[in-house]
């Protein structure tokens, strides 16, 4: 099983909703960094499973269009709680639409929120 992985760091705001969380509640920024890994068994004509320019272009972009943002205001969020949990999910399937990793694998979405917490979410292909 071959591996490849990108991680890309960002800074997105957001609140916790449908519970009494403390401060959670109230705006705040995390410092995230997205840890993208891809696994599969077979590699494209030139040896890649998935050309490392593709996965940060695309990561790239998605970040972009979560930083310096409330997640909450993002349509992506409507009626979620914005956890790490569904935020990685998110993260995962727009990366999939973006890049063509051939045969079949994995992708999965790392997401840390500090130093010492992460949530993570992994869709096949």
């Amino acid at each position: 099983m071959y591996s490849v992985a990108v991680t890309k760091d960002f800074i997105a705001r957001h609140f916790l909703i449908g519970g009494d969380w403390g401060a959670e509640n109230f705006p705040h920024a995390h410092h995230y960094v997205a840890e993208v890994s891809i696994e599969a068994a077979q590699l494209d004509k030139h040896g890649y499973l998935v050309d490392i320019v593709e996965i940060e272009a695309g990561l790239n972009q998605i970040v972009a269009y979560f930083r310096d943002c409330v997640l909450n205001d993002k349509p992506e969020f409507a009626g979620l709680n914005p956890s790490i949990e569904h935020f990685s999910r998110i993260i995962c399937e727009k990366l999939i639409a973006v890049i063509h990793p051939p045969g079949t694998g994995s992708l999965t979405v790392k997401l840390w929120e500090n130093d010492s917490c992460w949530a993570a979410f992994r869709q096949t292909f």
